[in-house]
Parts: C-alpha cells; sequence; structure tokens
C-alpha cells in the first residue's frame, strides 16, 4: 500500500540554480518535485496540491522563507505540512529560534551535505506515506463503523418487526379461538340436548316448529364458522396477491336498497332501525359480490356501535364518483385510531364486547382499494362515526386502459 503513494514536495528558492541543484538532489520514483522562485508563486502551489514536505529558501527578495512559513502556519490547508529551511548563515542560536518559531522542523545549511539531504527528505516522506496509509484505514474504520450501526439499527427494526408480528400472530390465534369456540359450542350443545332427547324418548321436542328454531340456530352458527373462515381466506388471498376480482355491471343503489331491507330485522331486534335517506340510481362495473362485503360490513359495524340509534345509508354521485355513506350515532372514534382501525385484528372499540377477528375493515379497505376506491372516515369520540366508500365510475376496462397509459 505504501508504495502506490506519491508523495508531493515544494522546493523553494529565488535561484533557478539552487532548485535545479536540489531537485536532483531529492528526486525519485515515489515523488513528484515542484518548483517555486517566489513566495508567492509558493503560496499558489500550495493551495493547489497536497504536499508531504516543503523545503524553503531563508533568504529570498520580497518575502522571505521565515514569513512564508508564518503563513503557511496561518492557513488551515497548509498548517500541518513539514517546513525545512535552507540557509547559507551559521549554526546561530538565535537563527536556529527564529526558524523553529516560524514552524521549522529541521535546517538544512549549505554548503548541502548530499547524503543528509537524501536522508532527512526520506524520513519525511516516509512518514507522509504511513500518515496517508493511517488515514485510509481511519477511513475504512469509520466507514465499518457506519456499517455497522446502520446493520445493528436494521436488525433492531426487524427484531421490532419480528416481535409485533409474533404479538399479531398470538393475538390471532387467541382472537380465532374465541370466536370460532362461540359458535361450536353453541352447536355442541345443542347436539348434546337432542341426544339427551332421544335418548329418553322425548319425540315432542322436535315437533315442526321446534325443530325449525333448532335449524335455524345452527344456521346461524354455521354462518359465523364461515363468516370467520371466509375473513382468514381473505386475508392470505390480499398478502399473496390473489384477491380477483369479477367485475360487471349493476346499479350500486339497489344493491344498497336490497342490503337495508336484509338488515331491518336485525335492526328491529337491537331496538332501533336503518333508514335510506337518499338512492340515486349508480349504474357501474364492479365486483358485486364483493362490494356487498363491504357495504355488510359497514351497516353492520353502524348497528354493532351505534348505540341503539337510528342509522342513516345515502347513495349519490359526488366527483365522478358513486358514494355509499353509512352514519351511526353510536360511540364514534378518536382521532388517533381511525387509521388504526384499517389495520389487521384492530377493532372499532376494543374496549366493547364484539364478536369477530377485527379484519372486517382491513378487508373492505383491500377490497375498496384493488377497485381504485378509498374509504373514509369521519368521526369524533361519542359523536358517532360516518363511513364514506368512494368507488369510480369508470368501467372496470377503463380503469385498466387509464392505469396502462400511465404507467405507458
Amino acid at each position: 500500500m505504501l508504495s502506490h503513494t506519491i508523495a508531493k514536495l515544494l522546493i523553494v528558492d529565488d535561484l533557478p540554480e539552487n532548485l535545479l541543484a536540489l531537485d536532483a538532489l531529492i528526486q525519485g520514483e515515489d515523488r513528484e518535485v515542484h518548483q517555486a522562485q517566489s513566495a508567492e508563486a509558493a503560496l499558489s502551489l500550495l493551495l493547489e496540491h497536497e504536499f508531504a514536505l516543503a523545503i524553503l529558501d531563508v533568504q529570498m527578495p520580497g518575502m522571505n522563507g521565515f514569513e512564508l512559513a508564518e503563513l503557511m502556519r496561518g492557513t488551515e490547508k497548509t498548517r500541518n505540512i513539514p517546513i525545512v529551511f535552507v540557509t547559507a548563515a551559521g549554526r546561530e542560536m538565535n537563527y536556529a529560534f527564529k526558524g523553529y518559531e516560524s514552524g521549522a522542523v529541521d535546517f538544512l545549511h549549505k554548503p548541502l551535505d548530499t547524503l543528509a539531504v537524501k536522508s532527512k527528505v526520506s524520513v519525511f516522506v516516509d512518514l507522509y506515506r504511513q500518515r496517508k496509509v493511517l488515514d485510509r484505514q481511519l477511513q475504512a474504520l469509520e466507514r465499518s463503523r457506519q456499517e455497522q450501526e446502520l446493520l445493528l439499527t436494521q436488525l433492531q427494526t426487524a427484531r421490532g418487526e419480528l416481535e409485533h408480528a409474533v404479538r399479531m400472530r398470538d393475538d390471532f390465534m387467541s382472537i380465532v379461538a374465541h370466536e370460532v369456540r362461540t359458535p361450536l359450542n353453541g352447536l355442541i350443545l345443542e347436539t348434546q340436548l337432542r341426544k339427551m332427547h332421544l335418548a329418553r324418548g322425548n319425540l315432542a321436542a322436535f315437533s315442526g316448529q321446534k325443530l325449525q328454531a333448532m335449524v335455524e340456530r345452527d344456521e346461524r352458527q354455521i354462518n359465523s364458522l364461515i363468516r370467520l373462515i371466509e375473513d382468514m381466506l381473505d386475508v392470505s388471498r390480499i398478502r399473496t396477491g390473489k384477491l380477483s376480482l369479477r367485475p360487471k355491471a349493476f346499479d350500486l343503489s339497489q344493491l344498497v336498497g336490497g342490503l337495508v331491507e336484509n338488515f331491518a330485522a336485525q335492526a328491529t331486534a337491537l331496538d332501533t332501525r336503518i333508514e335510506l335517506h337518499r338512492c340515486e340510481p349508480l349504474h357501474g362495473e364492479w365486483d358485486e359480490f364483493r362490494i356487498e362485503q363491504v357495504v355488510v360490513n359497514l351497516l353492520s359495524n353502524a348497528l354493532r356501535y351505534g348505540e341503539r340509534k337510528p342509522v342513516q345509508v345515502r347513495v349519490f354521485e359526488q366527483d365522478g364518483l358513486a358514494c355509499v355513506q353509512v352514519q351511526d350515532q353510536g360511540i364514534g372514534i378518536g382521532a388517533a385510531n381511525q387509521q388504526r382501525i384499517f389495520q389487521q385484528f384492530e377493532r372499532v372499540a376494543t374496549q366493547q364486547a364484539s364478536g369477530g377477528l377485527g379484519l372486517g375493515l382491513y378487508i373492505s379497505e383491500q377490497i375498496v382499494q384493488a377497485h381504485g376506491g378509498c374509504i373514509r372516515v369521519d368521526s369524533e369520540e361519542g359523536k358517532g362515526a360516518t363511513f364514506t366508500l368512494q368507488l369510480p365510475l369508470a368501467t372496470y376496462e377503463q380503469q385498466n386502459d387509464q392505469a396502462r397509459a400511465t404507467s405507458a
């Protein structure tokens, strides 16, 4: 590594013959010698190059060697360059003090001793080259330290993400176990009760009316299990990019109106109602099954968290978008939680007991985004919530054509 470092040397003397003689003495394959015949020319070279050593003649017209050395020591770029003075004066102590005060590290006395000159210059060249090697090593160490710090930060981030994933997995398993157990327990109890009636020959327990009630209870429990399984499958499809859409033309207002009618019985059971305030015909091309899934989720949440107060539904067009708005007058959602509720395994109100895996809004948002739309929530804690589903009115093919044109 040392052999690849070229050391630049500066020699300053007002006499050309002295420059040539000194140049010949200190030349070498690993050196590059620069000459200056005045302090001003030397300063120009000093600002342009990085020198391993400066050899200055003391006695020069104009600015002498001592004055040039003092200027070099006062400049950031040149203050650490070793300076050797060349002088024809004797070895008087006062003269040496003046030189060292000006920043000299050594003296060369005329007439020059060839071996002394070569030896001293070689020492400074070797020191310079060793310093450059050390600088490169320090820079490499600093880069390594920074890379290690970055790696440590990445590892800590990965660890945090892994711990979060483990907590989510544990929470998910706990929620799944609880939610699946509820309908299963109902089915098990129903089965045990029927077995007991059969064992006792109590066939009256299986009259037409009672049998119908049993079947309806079984259907509710089975539908709950199916809904949980479908939610988990949808999350898997979303993560693997396999959530496919099957768009077809239909009237969004007709779909929403039918769902409001279907929810009427559920609302009545909760001693409330769903009011369809505005329902404009809106024809577009969307996946009807998936959009129904989203609206069902919004209506279910409105009933669950609406505190038995009326729920208002509106279907309308705004700024070229088909909009479905579901507004409740319930517990509301604080600003800090309005993004959290669209994440996996999160619920509108965790402090309230409610069924489901906390996946409904997450899946709904993914479905709507796959259509090129969005879901917005406007709410204040204690003042209800308004969820607005927005879908582009352009056909599915037009949306794809626009996306391809944009990417091109």
